[in-house]
């Protein structure tokens, strides 16, 4: 009971000299005073007023009122112009194309004249060598080929020259041409008329098939194709 009382007492003294040692130590005194309360600041915005842009205007360049007017007109004219006249776009292009047809005309070159010369032409192919032939269908086989060599012949005969040639060539069994040669001897010296003979040949080509009768690989054939003008 002693030992409490002695702690109670120590504790006591332990306070009381550690709050006088606060109270007498400056470092302490501001802690206690009254604290300072708050002070409301109050802040007011002001907005500025817009300044507008104003042009500096030269005085010295401005008219005065009586100049300004002075330079009006006492009156005014205005000019009336009248609309276009009426044009017919048919007979604006009409005149237009029978002006380029002209001027094509007198650019064109002339032509030399040329006399037209007119004749009849005429192409046979007398029969060459059936005098000896005994076999009809032979025959009857060899004019079927000479009317088509006429044929062509005639159809490529374009000038007035004359003269005959004679030529030898060969045809297969099945109509297909195989071999033609000029007999130069025998035919005309003109070289127009033994080039349109030996190209009809070829374009009358292919002939006809041989007829069962004619039972041969291939038949040599010779003509004569006779050029003349009347």
């Amino acid at each position: 009971m002693n030992s409490n009382r002695v702690f109670q007492v120590t504790l006591i003294i332990s306070a009381l000299v550690h709050t006088g040692f606060i109270v007498t130590n400056p470092h302490f005194a501001p802690l206690l005073k009254n604290p300072k309360k708050d002070v409301q600041v109050e802040i007011t915005y002001v907005k500025k007023p817009e300044q507008k842009f104003i042009p500096q205007i030269n005085k010295e360049n401005l008219l005065s009122q009586k100049d300004f007017l002075s330079k009006i007109p006492d009156k005014i004219t205005v000019e009336k112009k009248l609309p276009p006249p009426f044009i017919d776009k048919d007979e604006f292009f009409k005149k237009n194309r029978q002006s380029v047809m002209e001027k094509e005309l007198l650019s064109r070159p002339e032509l030399p004249k040329t006399e037209a010369v007119a004749f009849h032409k005429k192409v046979t192919m007398p029969p060459v060598g059936l005098e000896k032939a005994n076999n009809p269908s032979y025959i009857s086989y060899y004019q079927l080929v000479r009317e088509k060599i006429r044929r062509a012949a005639y159809q490529n005969y374009i000038r007035t020259e004359i003269g005959e040639v004679y030529l030898s060539f060969v045809i297969g069994r099945d109509g297909g041409l195989k071999d033609v040669r000029l007999i130069s001897e025998r035919s005309s010296s003109s070289k127009y008329l033994q080039d349109i003979s030996l190209n009809s040949v070829g374009v009358a080509a292919p002939f006809p098939v041989f007829p069962k009768e004619l039972d041969y690989p291939e038949l040599s054939f010779n003509v004569e194709i006779s050029f003349e003008v009347e």
